[in-house]
């Protein structure tokens, strides 16, 4: 169900698939001669910015018996999380000011403002994620482990439980990152010891006691009197981050139309292909200014797999090309706003919830998951690469397909017994 040759499931030819990745060196290429002061100044003035937040929130909460500086508090520290984690920590960690050979904003030096050290979060995000990403079964970011995302996931009773599951995930999602490189799952099944475990269960450890420290000990501790509700303060804009984070990586990874992939895919391609994987195995999400930068510019997200280590402040510019890219050679650019890329998301974790029995929709061919075969029904109107000034590849293939998905009509016949119409149970089949 996952695609097993991106190049014939693409309809691109060799020299297209070249010329892709010509195209998208060049773009990195540009890039890369015109950084300079501009970005210097970007990335400086935030640092500025998020820590003046977190200042003046820290001290409006020392008066956090005052409704009016609790909320003020609360909302700065909130937003100098939000910062630190999304636009600053992540970016930093990815390399992206390495350039400048700044001491202090630099990825070997970096230590961000969440319980999962720099250093784990630097092999399972950076490392693992982004090299192999979507890839079954190598990135262990398709559901993390714990949510059923595709249906090459094999059903168990716990997925009934998804929705409380994903609801835990999105509350507690700094604490799951923290031990996310640790894989417990792997110890408690037995699949690794306790020596291969120890090291980065007591990393993580000592850094989220350093963490639960400051922020519910030491700084509430300034509000004397009124620590319980600077205590409540800090939980809160934990528990927002979490929860923004959250959103804005699902949104990158789960919506429809967003491809998986098979081991098969990955050891059979070379650096073009490694491109064309990571555009069709990304999701962006319309956001104006002060979104893009709220999400770490991970609204591009895109992008960011294509050139994880060009500074964020970049990715707008460079999305345009992309998206020229993208439509000169008839290949989805999978983008909507984020109420609607959320919705998506949540409505397959719902539906994955059942069985792959009771889904209507072709293990082929639904707006969560495909494959190659997808296309057999309409491979007559497809063509690989450009004939006579025209394409019919890729783009104008899921389409076609996704004419053929059931609707909830369909679904309501087959649901209830009633015989479908041939064009529903041709869709259906």
């Amino acid at each position: 169900m996952a695609i097993d040759n991106i190049k014939a499931y693409a309809h691109l030819s060799d020299e297209d698939i070249a010329e892709i990745g010509r195209r998208l060196d060049a773009i990195r290429e540009e890039v890369e001669q015109d950084l300079g002061p501009r970005d210097v100044a970007y990335i400086k003035n935030l640092i500025r910015t998020q820590r003046s937040l977190e200042a003046a929130g820290r001290i409006a909460l020392i008066f956090s018996g005052n409704r009016a500086a609790w909320w003020a508090g609360t909302s700065m520290l909130t937003l100098a999380k939000i910062l630190e984690n999304l636009e600053i920590g992540h970016n930093v960690l990815h390399g992206q000011w390495d350039w400048m050979n700044d001491p202090e904003i630099h990825s070997t030096t970096w230590e961000w403002d969440i319980v999962c050290p720099s250093s784990q979060w630097m092999h399972s995000h950076n490392y693992v994620h982004h090299t192999y990403t979507n890839v079954l079964g190598m990135d262990n970011d398709v559901g993390y482990g714990i949510l059923r995302v595709t249906r090459d996931r094999k059903w168990g009773p716990l997925h009934a439980f998804q929705p409380v599951v994903n609801t835990v995930l999105a509350s507690m999602f700094q604490w799951a990152v923290g031990y996310y490189d640790v894989e417990l799952g792997r110890f408690f099944s037995g699949r690794s010891s306790w020596e291969d475990t120890r090291e980065k269960f007591w990393e993580t450890t000592r850094k989220a006691g350093r963490q639960t420290a400051r922020d519910y000990v030491l700084y509430p501790a300034l509000a004397g009197k009124n620590y319980p509700k600077a205590v409540a303060a800090n939980a809160v804009a934990n528990f927002a981050r979490s929860v923004w984070a959250y959103a804005v990586i699902f949104c990158g990874h789960f919506p429809d139309e967003v491809e998986t992939f098979t081991k098969e895919q990955f050891r059979n391609e070379d650096h073009n292909q490694w491109y064309l994987r990571q555009m069709l195995g990304s999701a962006n999400f319309h956001g104006g200014w002060l979104l893009t930068i709220m999400s770490g510019n991970l609204n591009y997200q895109i992008e960011h797999h294509l050139f994880p280590d060009l500074p964020s402040n970049r990715l707008a510019a460079v999305g345009k090309k992309v998206q020229a890219v993208c439509q000169e050679f008839d290949l989805p650019y999978n983008v909507d706003s984020f109420p609607v890329q959320l919705f998506k998301v949540q409505k397959t974790l719902l539906k994955l919830t059942l069985p792959n029995k009771f889904l209507l929709a072709s293990p082929d061919n639904a707006p969560e998951v495909r494959s190659n075969r997808a296309f057999e029904p309409v491979e007559d109107q497809l063509w690989e690469g450009e004939q006579q000034g025209r394409r019919s590849g890729l783009k104008t293939g899921l389409g076609l397909i996704k004419k053929l998905r059931p609707t909830v009509k369909d679904a309501i016949r087959i649901y209830s017994g009633r015989i479908p119409s041939k064009a529903a149970a041709a869709r259906a089949a």
